[in-house]
């Protein structure tokens, strides 16, 4: 089996590992990071519960090799908060009961996180539901996912906005 050294930034460290060339990314991160907040969902790519950002891109981290992720910038669940103080997203999501189960929640918010990133603290309910169509949740309906998502946008502007 072949194998390569990378050496990629997560959560704002670097981290340097010898891994096979098929690992996916997802299973670089929970097993030689512990980094288990970021799940493992259907295998397919089609429920977005392992979604991480990825160089500023929201992406399903069961589609992408450790090895295409050389020298990027990876943010995770765990790297929202600081400290004991949640992410804006975080708050919002646990204010609004924007979860239920919880597996699909940090692909959830880390997918609404880049949307939010991209689209400004004006984004509407039909943008924030199409952005997140790509993430599947059985238990929560979307509405207060939106509600959580649209709360966070607002509270993210600054005191100058």
């Amino acid at each position: 089996m072949s194998q390569s050294e990378i050496a990629i930034t997560v959560n704002g460290t670097e981290r340097r590992a010898e891994v096979e060339d098929r690992l996916l990314l997802v299973d670089f991160l929970r097993e030689h990071l512990g980094l288990t907040g970021t799940h493992v969902g259907c295998d397919t790519s089609q429920c977005g519960a392992c979604t991480v950002i990825l160089d500023g891109q929201a992406v399903k981290s069961c589609t992408v090799l450790a090895v295409m992720a050389e020298g990027a910038e990876i943010r995770t669940i765990e790297g929202l908060a600081e400290g004991e103080s949640l992410h804006p997203m975080q708050e919002a999501f646990c204010t609004h009961h924007a979860l239920q189960c919880g597996f699909c929640t940090p692909g959830m918010i880390m997918a609404a996180v880049n949307l939010v990133d991209r689209h400004g603290p004006d984004v509407d309910a039909e943008t924030v539901r199409h952005q997140l169509e790509g993430n599947l949740c059985r238990c929560t309906g979307y509405h207060n996912i939106v509600k959580a998502v649209l709360a966070a946008a607002g509270a993210q502007r600054t005191p100058a906005e």
